[in-house]
């Protein structure tokens, strides 16, 4: 029995598309990494085998280097987190969040906001990218 173990997760709780795209690429990783096709097979045997191999390298660079480095607005050490508030709800043993002063902290929501911008990018570059594997699915064979 073969396991797949996924070493860009983090253990913990993740959505099912995530966990998709995550193993989809450790399968990619494997075969580069394990299997070592370029040793294996004549990736210029014909121009389909050519463009496949081209396209895994591209995939494989873009999960191993280009993906990771992705960085965020808000990972900027340097921007100041408004601090979460609760005040009591009157009448009530509850509380409720005071909204902070968005004025007082204006870089940072405008650096939440471009992060999610960049947030929808980066989606559609993964899914791009997903389906870029699953086109070259039938090459991923030693």
């Amino acid at each position: 029995m073969k396991y797949l173990k996924i070493h860009t997760l983090e253990k913990g709780w993740h959505d099912r598309d995530e966990i998709m795209l995550h193993a989809v690429f450790q399968i990619l990783v494997d075969f580069v990494e394990q299997e070592k096709p370029d040793e294996i097979v004549d990736w210029n045997a014909d121009d389909t085998y050519k463009r496949a191999w081209r396209e895994i390298c591209e995939l494989y660079k873009w999960w191993k280097t280009k993906r990771p480095a992705r960085k965020s607005p808000l990972d900027d050490k340097r921007l100041k987190v408004p601090p979460i508030k609760f005040e009591d709800i009157p009448g009530t043993d509850h509380k409720k969040m005071v909204e902070p002063d968005k004025k007082k902290h204006a870089a940072y929501y405008k650096a939440l906001e471009k992060h999610w911008q960049q947030e929808k990018e980066w989606h559609e570059q993964d899914q791009q990218n997903l389906h870029r594997l699953i086109e070259i699915r039938p090459y991923l064979w030693t």
